[in-house]
Formats: C-alpha cells, sequence, structure tokens
C-alpha cells in the first residue's frame, strides 16, 4: 500500500509560481509512475502532468505545457511540480497520484494511488 502526501500549495498572485511536492511511502517507488491531477470546483478531475517510473518521459496536458514542469528523485521517493507563469485557471486542488507499472497514462482510473490534495489559489 502507497501513500502519498502532498505539500507546496497555497496563494499566489497571476505570474507567480509554486513548487507542490508529494512524498511517497509504504512502496517501491520506482515501481510507479507518478502524475498530477487537478479538480476545480464544480469540475471533473483532470490531468496535468505524468512522470515515468525513472523519468525518461514525462507528459503534460496542453494547458499547462511550457509553464509546469515535473520531475521525481526516487532517492528521496518524492515526486515534483513546479508551475510557473500560473494563471486563474490553475485554481484547483491537485492530486498526487501513482501507477504501478511502466506505462504512464493521462488517464484517472489507471492510477491505483492519491493523495489527499493540496489547495492552488491564484489571484488575478
Amino acid at each position: 500500500q502507497v501513500q502519498l502526501v502532498e505539500s507546496g500549495g497555497g496563494l499566489v498572485e497571476a505570474g507567480g509560481s509554486l513548487r507542490l511536492s508529494c512524498a511517497a511511502s509504504g512502496g517501491t517507488f520506482s515501481r510507479y509512475g507518478m502524475g498530477w491531477f487537478r479538480q476545480a470546483p464544480g469540475k471533473e478531475r483532470e490531468f496535468v502532468a505524468a512522470v515515468s517510473r525513472f523519468a525518461e518521459s514525462t507528459y503534460y496536458a496542453d494547458s499547462v505545457k511550457g509553464r509546469f514542469t515535473i520531475s521525481r528523485d526516487n532517492a528521496k521517493n518524492t515526486v515534483y511540480l513546479q508551475m510557473n507563469s500560473l494563471k486563474a485557471e490553475d485554481t484547483a486542488v491537485y492530486y498526487c497520484s501513482a501507477r504501478w507499472g511502466a506505462a504512464v497514462t493521462v488517464r484517472t482510473q489507471d492510477y491505483n494511488y492519491w493523495g489527499q490534495g493540496t489547495q492552488v489559489t491564484v489571484s488575478s
């Protein structure tokens, strides 16, 4: 059983930056592809970014491409999401997720474990 704990959310002005972290425990971190998703009020949870087990591949939603960067440190069992040039529409609860195996997907239903989420609010 993998436990995921996000941190780093908060309130930031439009154009600012935040870095989210997700600490994993209870499993062999390098066996999991990792993803970040977000959910705004009244909307479905949506894919933001994903990284493969050894960071050889990364994937991004079109809405964040060029502004967000996903990375991982397998020695620290942690995945990061660096968010730059934030916009009001990036406001959401951000969730870290883990998926067993080599394949990396953008589908919510493919991920096995989820964190509790961290709130990101961007003021315009």
